[in-house]
């Protein structure tokens, strides 16, 4: 077994926070070291977490489309790693889930991003990923640093979450699916091709 390996083996039998999930403790992440582009996004929803796939949800298939990939090649794990920042369900809170928890990028990120050497792109979805990625680079709203994507280019691109929920910030944001989508689907396709 190769350190990557073991390494999501011992993610994936993670038991830190167990008390503070309603559903219990259920990784979902995927990664290879030869994955080229890298999704991080929150946490799984309830879908996701009854599934064991990330993004198997109208979320994934609106984040999908933007990315302009097909699910076999969205879910082909050589060449798209799939780390959010929290790797279970979190629970529900007033207005939606709950935040990622913080257990999971701070003992486990940094040892996996270590041994994932061939990312190029890193899409940043959501304002939690944003702000641990960017640090202070990071803009004080989600708005404010997906409007300045160029910036952050070519390692990052901060992008809104695809939920159905965010529907008012893509209606109030319509650059974003104008300027930013296809220049992403374009960097996307010349990345794993």
């Amino acid at each position: 077994m190769n350190q990557l390996e073991d390494l999501l083996q011992q993610i994936r039998a993670c038991r830190i926070c167990e008390e503070h999930l309603v559903l219990g403790p259920r990784p979902v992440l995927r990664a290879s070291t030869t994955a080229k582009l890298l999704i991080v996004g929150q946490a799984p929803g309830t879908k996701v977490h009854a599934s064991g796939k990330p993004w198997d949800d109208q979320s994934g298939k609106r984040l999908r489309l933007w990315l302009g990939l097909e699910p076999e090649v969205f879910y082909d794990e050589s060449k798209v790693a799939i780390v959010p920042m929290g790797f279970c369900y979190p629970g529900k809170g007033k207005s939606g889930d709950l935040p990622p928890r913080p257990e999971c990028a701070r003992h486990w990120h940094q040892q996996l991003l270590t041994l994932l050497p061939n990312i190029e792109l890193t899409l940043l979805v959501g304002k939690y990923a944003q702000d641990y990625f960017l640090k202070d680079k990071a803009r004080p709203t989600l708005t404010q640093t997906v409007t300045n994507w160029h910036e952050y280019l070519p390692a990052f691109m901060p992008m809104p979450h695809p939920s159905p929920r965010n529907q008012f910030w893509v209606k109030h944001n319509p650059w974003f699916e104008q300027d930013a989508v296809p220049y992403l689907q374009k960097q996307v396709k010349q990345l794993l091709s």
